[in-house]
């Protein structure tokens, strides 16, 4: 469907129902390099080969690559030995490196790079001598793997409540992490009281918040300055999709998260004239426009896409993958994942050409 196709409604009284589509949305550097990843550990290993955890927090994307020959285990310990098993964006402890290696795999991480940098920072406030606080979600992935930097010295920090139940002295040298995946906006609370409750603290030596997580809610914000209603196109497990719901909805404005299209519920739309769509950094273009179709059988047919910011950040394959990768990949990758393919799994829903 084109994004800027006119009205058909001869009604010229009617409110005229439009779709304003966010951009950027949908696949980060990160997610884009592993998914390549997997892609190409398939070509270099031939399948199976063995993925720790979901590759990336988005459904159809994990049934695509095991229809291509990936299988996704919840530990290290359930692949075989010797085998080749990929670990995944959101990154892993010390402990399960050691599991791997204990069970001679053929290790390919595919931990995204910026939080990789958390990873060593992490380290280093530990050599410091200091009490690393780390501001983010309990059971999320990535807490957990750099919670396992140095699990004895971490304390994990939820929320402004947590910094006044934490049993430190206020003269207790501390230093502060957050998961990548929270926006600047949803930490400043948290680092605030975290400040104001210890004398020595410092932050982290880099900025770690993900670029991809705050532009996606910059974008969300102002969707909802303009939208009656706000969609968001990903999985229920992605923390960086169902946070952007929640900044639509602390804006005023009604948010849904929509999985896939076959979730968007037509009485969502009743009195609605302008709908804002916008993806989470895992999610693919396809489903995307699958959504756009759909909207457009409600009578959303026009669509105006949105800009408020520019990404060009690439991340590059290691190099036991990068032999033969072509300059273009990240733009083929892009292409690819915008369709869905032909002999996608049962339950997939179709774009409607």
């Amino acid at each position: 469907m084109p994004l800027s196709t006119k009205s058909s409604h001869s009604d010229t009284s009617a409110p005229r129902k439009r779709v304003i589509l966010a951009e950027p949305r949908g696949f980060c550097a990160g997610v884009r390099r592993a998914i390549a990843m997997v892609e190409r550990a398939l070509e270099v290993y031939g399948p199976p080969i063995y993925v720790r955890k979901q590759i990336v927090h988005n459904h159809y994307v994990v049934r695509l690559l095991e229809r291509k020959g990936a299988r996704f285990v919840e530990s290290e310990l359930d692949v075989p030995e010797g085998a080749v098993c990929l670990f995944s964006a959101h990154g892993v402890s010390p402990a399960v490196r050691a599991g791997a290696a204990d069970r001679n795999l053929q290790v390919i991480d595919a931990t995204c790079p910026l939080v990789a940098k958390v990873h060593q920072q992490a380290r280093r406030v530990v050599r410091d001598g200091r009490v690393l606080l780390l501001v983010g979600h309990q059971e999320h992935e990535e807490t957990e793997g750099t919670r396992g930097e140095a699990p004895r010295e971490t304390l994990v920090v939820e929320t402004v409540e947590d910094v006044e139940r934490l049993d430190l002295p206020r003269d207790t040298p501390v230093a502060y992490l957050t998961q990548t995946t929270l926006s600047v906006d949803e930490t400043a609370d948290i680092v605030r009281a975290l400040t104001q409750r210890f004398d020595d603290i410092v932050g982290p030596g880099t900025d770690t918040i993900c670029y991809a997580s705050q532009n996606r809610q910059n974008g969300i914000k102002s969707l909802a300055r303009q939208a009656d209603l706000v969609l968001v196109v990903g999985s229920e497990n992605s923390s960086n999709s169902q946070r952007m719901v929640d900044v639509a909805r602390e804006a005023g404005t009604a948010a849904r998260l929509v999985p896939d299209v076959s979730r968007l519920d037509g009485g969502w739309l009743e009195g609605v004239t302008t709908v804002g769509v916008s993806s989470g950094a895992s999610v693919p273009d396809a489903l995307v426009h699958q959504l756009l179709d759909r909207l457009a059988e409600f009578g959303h047919d026009e669509v105006e896409v949105e800009s408020t910011a520019v990404e060009d950040v690439v991340f590059s394959m290691p190099l036991q993958l990068a032999d033969g990768i072509r300059s273009d990949d990240r733009e083929r990758l892009d292409d690819a994942w915008s369709k869905v393919p032909p002999d996608a799994p049962a339950g997939t829903p179709r774009r409607t050409m």
